[in-house]
Parts: structure tokens; sequence; C-alpha cells
């Protein structure tokens, strides 16, 4: 068996070799390459092996080509469909939109004004959920607050966009979850007068939109292709993705924040996570590298080759391999004090600028 698949290996690299045309005329399918050699045997007295196992590994190269191209047009599908179909006129959205024009209880104050100190109160666990999704939001806090011993220790910070502040805070305002405390704040009611959060902000948005400007242009692979259309997404030019790099500017007053993505069910109290020790580091990650049973492993998200461009001659020097498991972003408890006293945000924004001069 080993024999064989080393032999199977070599033989895939010289297909991935063979002229475009003569995987462009391979067969289609093995009843169509049956077909093509039983025309072989009547025409001759014997087959032509070699001639047989070319036909085969073009019919393969030519099958693993189509599958990489339907896979791309089906993310293309769906790239137009997110585009066509903004959240904010989801048929939920426009409900709870008109919901807060015309009932008084959708605009009331989220949180109620007697809650609010605890917005700022470290004795409460804070969870930031930054999003435009409000029925994603919604299943992240009540399944938050079900899954809590003391579901009163809990507050939420609901950051979204200006577009979706309206059905968001009327979702909250409609369905409180008390004994808890939720807080929706929308991105244009944050004290923009701080001229130093606003440039690095705006420093951080330009920087990543010019990096996709130029993956958009870079051409060639199909898996380069496959990646160049998810950058494309809607959601890629969302500032609510960067924020999470300036969440101590947007949240002085607090020392942690548990970090929850919106596509995220909790199913166990979160005090556990938010006692955890995390020894001087700034940010306490769930681990995505699974093992295996011959000692190796997966990732099951994303790896560092899939972050940094390893091709620039900084990258190796910072003791990293490509195919090291990256962090996810679900479920993270941050200590806010601990990365103000780094340069966290400005090392990212000076990876996002070099990953812009290099691409």
């Amino acid at each position: 068996m080993e024999e064989f698949m080393k032999e199977w290996r070599r033989g895939h690299r010289e297909a991935t070799l063979l002229d475009p045309v003569v995987v462009e005329a391979a067969p289609d399918s093995l009843d169509a390459l049956m077909a093509e050699m039983g025309t072989m045997l009547a025409s001759y007295d014997g087959l032509d092996m070699d001639a047989v196992v070319l036909k085969i590994m073009a019919m393969l190269l030519k099958m693993d080509r189509k599958v990489k191209s339907s896979r791309i047009g089906a993310l293309f599908n769906r790239h137009l469909a997110s585009l066509g179909i903004p959240k904010s006129m989801h048929c939920l959205a426009l409900r709870l939109a008109e919901e807060f024009a015309v009932n008084a209880a959708a605009r009331s104050p989220v949180p109620p004004p007697e809650h609010a100190p605890r917005l700022a109160d470290a004795s409460f666990l804070h969870v930031v959920l930054l999003t435009d999704n409000v029925l994603a939001a919604a299943v992240a806090v009540a399944s938050a607050v079900a899954s809590a011993a003391d579901p009163a220790r809990l507050v939420f910070h609901v950051v979204t966009d200006k577009k979706s502040y309206v059905p968001m805070h009327a979702w909250f305002a409609l369905h409180p979850v008390s004994p808890a405390v939720v807080e929706v704040k929308g991105l244009h009611q944050f004290d923009w007068r701080d001229g130093e959060v606003v440039a690095s902000v705006m420093r951080t948005v330009d920087e990543v939109q010019k990096s996709s400007l130029d993956y958009h242009r870079c051409g060639g692979s199909d898996e380069r292709e496959y990646r160049r259309l998810e950058a494309s997404k809607p959601s890629t030019f969302s500032l609510l993705n960067y924020l999470k790099i300036h969440l101590p500017e947007f949240f002085p007053e607090l020392e942690r924040v548990v970090l929850l993505d919106d596509d995220v069910v909790v199913r166990k109290d979160l005090a556990g996570l938010w006692e955890q020790d995390l020894d001087g580091n700034i940010i306490g990650a769930v681990g995505v590298h699974r093992p295996d049973a011959d000692g190796g492993g997966i990732c099951i998200d994303r790896t560092f080759g899939d972050h940094l461009n390893f091709s620039h001659l900084e990258v190796p020097s910072l003791g990293l391999r490509s195919s090291q498991c990256a962090w996810s972003w679900g479920v993270n408890i941050v200590d806010l004090d601990a990365w103000r006293r780094t340069n966290v945000t400005e090392t990212y924004q000076l990876w996002l600028q070099n990953a812009s001069s290099t691409s």
C-alpha cells in the first residue's frame, strides 16, 4: 500500500504538468473512459497502458478542476446574494424598525436608567458583541443568560452600526433579559471627540481596505480566486470587523471583557471563563488544534498562513509557521488593562501596512 501511495503521488505530480489540451480532451466520466478503452481494444491488439494511465490522470485532473470551479461559482453566487439583500432589509429588521416608529416601548432606554451604573462597574461580568445581526445577537445573549448560574451578574454591550441600530434597540427593548442588563450602542453614539481614537480607528479601516483592494487585483489559482471572493464579502468592509482591535479605546472604563462572536450559542456559565488567570497575557482564546492518532493534528479554523504573508522577510523571524493554528475569535476573554500597557493595536496596524505594501 505504501509503494502504491508513493507511485500515486508521483503520478499526481506528473498529471498537474499535463498539456491543458490533453486535460480538456480527457473523458468526463468513468463510463466515457471505458468506452474509449473499448474503442482502443477494437482498433489494436492490446492496450497501451501508458496511454491509459495518462488518460486516467488527465480525467482526474479535469474533474478536480471542475470541482474547484463549481466551488468558486457557488461562492460567487452567495456573494451576489449577500450584496443584494443587506441585513438591514431583512424582514425581521424591517418589522422591528416599524415597531420602533409606532411603539413607545420599543424606543425605551436600553438599559433602563436605573441600571446604567452597571455599564462601567468592574464587579459585573461584561460581555461584548460587535454585530449587525439582530437574530444572532438575540440568540447569543439569551443562551448566555440561560446558562449562567447568576444571570444578574451579566452585562452585555451590543455594538452595532447605524443602519442596524434601530432594529437592534427595538429587539432588546421589547425582549429584556432580566435580571441581566443589555446595552445597545450604535457606532454613531460613541464619543468621537477624541481625535487620537478617531485617527487610530480610521487608520485601521484605511489599511484593511487597501489590503483588500490589493488582494482583489491578484489573479491566479482557483484557491486564490476563492479567497479573493471571500475577501470581497460585504462584511469585510464593515467597521464592526475592525473594532475588535480597538476594544480598550471604546471601553475605557472596563478592565476586562468576554468577547463573543454573534454565531455563538453559549452552553456553559461564562463566570468560569471570566475568572481565568491570564498570567499577564492579553487574550485567552479557544484552541483550534485537534490532535490525531498519529501525534499530529489539524486546525479546525484558520492558520497563521491565512493571516500573514510568509513571503515577507520579517514574518519567519517571528518564530511562526504558516501551518500553525491561529486562535478563534468565537469566544475570548480579553484583559483590557494588559492590552493598554502594550502597543498591540499599533503593531497590528503596522502589519496591515506591510501586507498592503508587499501584496
